[in-house]
């Protein structure tokens, strides 16, 4: 983002910025009082605690329950937008993979999980189960889901095995001693696995699906991908 405010004249920048849990509300609070804050991206694990900091939601962030970008408006007001999903979605459909049509299992419904499986719905998916370890989890986002797409969500304990495409969106694989998210056994032949970390690039689940010669999609094109939403959505030229 600071290559793209350099390169095109924005007088801004980008910095992180590193907040616990606790100190959450706090620092969202002070954020909105710095007069030349335009805006700011959230990560895990705040997706999910930022939409009660946006006084009024886009469509993808109300159906997420999610948001990883939120905008000052001109009266002061706050907008959240969530780009998880739209970004795994373009960045599979740049890789020559359809979302249309095909079944599609996500393991994990946290901030970035929740706006995946809306995103892929949205694109046309002819099913999705959905995994958590919170199984009250899973069953909520699914029956939200379902409001909008009529049984074509549900809960899971493990993978469909008929699923075209299997989705890591847990935070498991950030560390190379973490366990796999899922069993890789009992997988069809042209599954897909896909990964939403970015570093490494490479996880212990996608190297291991290669291995056993099933096609991978790794995190980083999901990030490329929103850049543009981004620029988009902070009005950037």
């Amino acid at each position: 983002m600071n290559r793209i405010f350099a390169e095109h004249g924005v007088d801004a920048v980008l910095i992180p910025v590193e907040v616990s849990s606790q100190d959450l509300d706090a620092v969202v609070d002070g954020l909105k009082g710095i007069g030349n804050l335009d805006g700011f991206l959230v990560t895990v694990p705040h997706k999910l605690a930022l939409v009660r900091h946006a006084d009024r939601l886009s469509d993808a962030a109300r159906l997420a329950g999610s948001v990883n970008a939120m905008r000052r408006e001109a009266d002061g007001t706050w907008s959240g937008d969530n780009f998880d999903g739209k970004g795994f979605v373009r960045g599979l459909l740049g890789a020559g993979r359809t979302v249309a049509g095909k079944r599609l299992t996500l393991v994990g419904a946290g901030g970035a999980g929740v706006s995946i499986a809306a995103a892929v719905l949205q694109a046309g998916a002819a099913a999705l189960s959905i995994i958590d370890v919170d199984r009250s989890r899973a069953e909520a986002l699914a029956a939200r889901l379902n409001e909008r797409w009529p049984g074509l969500a549900l809960a899971a304990g493990a993978p469909d095995p008929a699923s075209e495409v299997v989705v890591n969106a847990t935070p498991l694989g950030l560390q190379a001693e973490d366990p796999l998210p899922f069993a890789l056994e009992g997988l069809g032949a042209e599954t897909v696995v896909a990964d939403i970390i970015m570093k490494p690039p490479q996880t212990r689940l996608l190297r291991e699906a290669a291995a056993r010669g099933l096609a991978t999609h790794p995190g980083l094109p999901m990030l490329s991908e929103q850049i543009p939403l981004y620029r988009e959505f902070f009005r950037i030229p």
